[in-house]
């Protein structure tokens, strides 16, 4: 088993270009997998061996083991994946996956601040430092260009067109996107960039982390994890929801131009989503929004 999972990896790293946080998950998941019919189903070692039976059983076991539902379906849809390139390579004959359904998942509504709460989250950097101000910089483009914590910590130089005020950031899969950004992310990156080589503290003052845009106190490019530190400390001042991820100022973003009457497709440019049905959600948190444009369209509401 472990020869084709290696080579359906290789697959998806050269043939389509998978993201390697997409590399890690499958390949996790499918070690899991494996471990499963090992212990659960000794004898079975080749993929044309695995039953549909077999792949049920997994999935049940998962969810007695308390993975939520919707880990159980990033797990069959990766299995699901993985069946369908052995079928195309003639390793199996048939897909022991395709007949199985996912199970029905309850969407969760995303998390989002409200715009008072973003404007006292803006505040609560010291700007008086120059990490503050990068930090400031940080929150201002996460909110106001609604990018992923990853593409935010991808940026490079070169990536930011100040004479338009748009960025480009590479996405899932690896696709480009350009997104502009406002007055007040603008007025707080420039001021970061006044600052930025003084974040870099001794002995890695002649670091300068290169073309990245944001930078540790070593001088090296800021990873996503540290960006998720800070953004929860911040959050955690001025909010009392559970989720305080950098997502939440994506959510932020999207609920925010929704409110505001931006047209569903431009917000999933904007965001990098492939499919409208994943901005859609954003629908639901905008109750007030459909309800003046009932009140101001619609001749009998009032």
């Amino acid at each position: 088993m472990q020869t084709y999972v290696r080579k359906f990896l290789q697959y998806l790293r050269v043939e389509r270009n998978a993201s390697p946080h997409t590399l890690v998950a499958y390949e996790e998941d499918l070690l899991q997998f494996s471990g499963f019919l090992n212990s659960r189903l000794r004898g079975i070692r080749h993929p044309r061996e695995v039953t549909r039976k077999a792949i049920t059983d997994f999935l049940h076991s998962l969810i007695d083991q308390g993975y939520s539902r919707r880990s159980v379906t990033r797990k069959l849809a990766c299995l699901k994946s993985f069946f369908r390139y052995l079928r195309r390579m003639n390793i199996v004959s048939a897909n022991p996956s395709s007949t199985v359904d996912f199970p029905k998942l309850d969407k969760p509504l995303p998390a989002a601040l409200t715009e008072r709460d973003v404007e006292l989250l803006m505040e609560q950097p010291d700007c008086s430092t120059a990490e503050g101000l990068r930090d400031r910089a940080i929150l201002e483009i996460l909110y106001g260009t609604g990018i992923r914590v990853s593409e935010l910590a991808g940026l490079n130089w070169s990536d930011i067109n100040p004479a338009d005020g748009t960025l480009r950031v590479l996405g899932k899969g690896n696709k480009p996107r350009i997104v502009p950004y406002g007055r007040k992310a603008r007025a707080a990156l420039e001021a970061y960039v006044r600052v930025r080589y003084s974040i870099v503290v001794p002995p890695y003052s002649d670091a300068t982390g290169g073309e990245a845009v944001f930078v540790t106190t070593r001088g090296k490019r800021i990873y996503p994890r540290a960006v998720y530190v800070l953004v929860r400390r911040y959050i955690g001042r001025v909010s009392e929801i559970t989720k305080k991820s950098p997502h939440v100022l994506r959510h932020s973003f999207a609920t925010h131009l929704l409110d505001r009457g931006a047209d569903l497709r431009a917000v999933q440019q904007l965001l990098g989503h492939e499919s409208l049905s994943t901005t859609q959600v954003y629908t639901h948190v905008s109750v007030d929004r459909l309800k003046r444009v009932y009140a101001q369209a619609h001749p009998k509401a009032s």
